[in-house]
């Protein structure tokens, strides 16, 4: 009899806190979203983190890789070497360095900082450098300090890529990147969570037209039949002097894409002959196109022309836009060159 009493109180005790789970499972966290830290959260705070299955995501992953190569490549100097992005990232030295290399800005901080206040200060002095540049322009501010000091992969990523936008990285951002965020909430003392898509990038297009309209998005955008007017002359321009070396454009959007003739182009337009061994005259790889293009901005520059707007991935990629912008710029700088 007391064996039965006693199984009858375990079952009524069960179905009480199957009852209670019931009541408070919306507003619990599951266990794969449960982190030590929601915890440690104060009434109305609020924490984000990466839904697991997002961080599988093959177009995150590739944008994560971009993202990774891009920085090792313009730090290459300070023989930096970025593996992952959540380690590498939130002590501030190396978001310093890619600002200071992007901006050409020298920030006042320690170089070295092995404390916890030191690092978070660092950031800030950082963070405060990239949102008084972002924010005039339209930027989000999605990061803060605590966020990425705390290893946190969603704003580190949302930073790295309006850096990247921003400073018209010569890198290609996968597009239509969304992740699902799991935004972890501290009320009444119970954890509530909620799930959110956020969009981390666009098409190439879009992501480009944050950027200053010019006179090529009107004319594309609404005066298409002046377009081959404009196309003519800029194949006129092209081919009076490229016809000089024997060659000669009929399609802009494609004859220009390896970078070859662009460099030759600058050569003839400023009067020397660029040596071959900088540039690859019968480039095969992307990588190759995107140098010979990137060396044809460059010696635009030297020229005293302006950095053209247009990405060398872009002009590589056949967009049309791009090509006219970079041949336009061209055209208005040496229209009058023999």
């Amino acid at each position: 009899m007391a064996s039965l009493l006693f199984k009858g109180k375990t079952a009524v005790s069960d179905l009480q806190e199957e009852g209670k789970k019931a009541i408070n499972s919306p507003l619990l966290p599951t266990s794969t979203d449960l982190h030590p830290e929601d915890a440690l959260l104060e009434e109305n705070a609020e924490r984000s983190m990466l839904d697991p299955a997002s961080r599988e995501d093959p177009k995150f992953k590739e944008l994560l890789r971009v993202l990774i190569d891009w920085i090792n490549n313009e730090l290459e100097e300070e023989r930096i070497i970025v593996k992952d992005l959540e380690e590498d990232l939130y002590d501030g030295q190396v978001l310093q360095k890619l600002f200071e290399k992007l901006s050409g800005r020298k920030l006042n901080v320690a170089e070295v900082t092995q404390s916890e206040i030191g690092q978070k200060q660092k950031l800030q002095t950082v963070l405060e450098a990239v949102n008084d540049l972002l924010r005039p322009n339209g930027w989000a501010i999605e990061w803060s300090v605590d966020a990425i000091h705390s290893k946190n992969l969603v704003p580190i990523v949302f930073l790295l890529v309006a850096l990247a936008m921003h400073f018209q990285a010569p890198i290609r951002l996968p597009e239509h990147v969304s992740i699902h965020v799991i935004l972890v909430k501290k009320r009444d003392g119970l954890l509530q969570t909620t799930h959110v898509t956020k969009e981390l990038t666009t098409t190439t297009e879009m992501m480009m037209g944050r950027f200053e309209r010019d006179a090529f998005d009107t004319l594309l955008d609404h005066a298409p039949d002046k377009l081959n007017v404009v196309k003519k002359s800029l194949i006129t321009f092209v081919n009076k002097h490229l016809n000089k070396l024997n060659l000669e454009v009929t399609e802009l959007e494609t004859q220009f894409a390896d970078g070859v003739y662009l460099v030759l182009l600058m050569g003839l337009l400023e009067g020397y002959f660029v040596p071959l061994y900088n540039f690859f005259l019968t480039p095969e790889s992307f990588e190759q196109k995107v140098h010979n293009v990137s060396f044809a901005f460059e010696l635009m520059q030297d020229g005293g022309l302006k950095k053209p707007k247009a990405r060398p991935e872009d002009v590589v990629n056949l967009n049309l836009k791009s090509t006219l912008r970079v041949l336009y710029n061209l055209f208005t700088n040496y229209k009058n060159a023999d």
